[in-house]
């Protein structure tokens, strides 16, 4: 934890130092991830000054035994690396909902899990994106999550992205 919170200090501390560069007013897109089930995120970025933006993403995962959405929420700096390459990073927070198939023969839980339960999390994101010259962003990031709640865990989510910025 407290190497976690070292590295948001350390990245408010560039973001306070970074050129600013030229980044997309708003896009929207999908954003494929495996973090404890493979599944789809729908996306929006919305730009908050010259380098920094805001993404909200909407998730659905699924296991054998579970299947779960969620709400993510993650301030971003963005740094230019050369031409059309960025680096961004930055902390974020959501929420979820879980839902179990006890009947599932694979079941690893015991009766102290409900049917479906609610949890929040705190995550983080560190990526690489391309900007096209076209209206086409693409991006490879990573996201650990800690989880409230929902098996009060830490889990690792990675991720790509196409996005159609506007």
């Amino acid at each position: 934890m407290k190497k976690s919170i070292l590295l948001i200090l350390l990245i408010i501390g560039l973001g306070s130092q970074a050129n600013a560069q030229e980044i997309s007013k708003n896009a929207i897109g999908i954003r494929l991830s495996e973090s404890d089930g493979f599944g789809p995120e729908v996306n929006y970025q919305r730009a908050v000054g010259d380098n920094n933006r805001l993404e909200l993403g909407l998730a659905f995962h699924s296991k054998r035994y579970w299947d779960a959405v969620k709400f993510t929420g993650i301030y971003q700096w963005v740094w230019n690396i050369d031409g059309g390459f960025n680096w961004y990073a930055g902390p974020g927070l959501g929420a979820g909902i879980v839902s179990y198939d006890r009947k599932h023969k694979d079941y690893p839980y015991d009766d102290r899990y409900n049917d479906s339960e609610a949890f929040g999390f705190l995550t983080g994101d560190v990526g690489i994106e391309y900007n096209f010259d076209f209206p086409l962003l693409i991006s490879f990031d990573f996201r650990p999550q800690a989880n409230l709640g929902y098996r009060d865990d830490v889990s690792f989510d990675v991720g790509l992205s196409a996005r159609y910025q506007f």
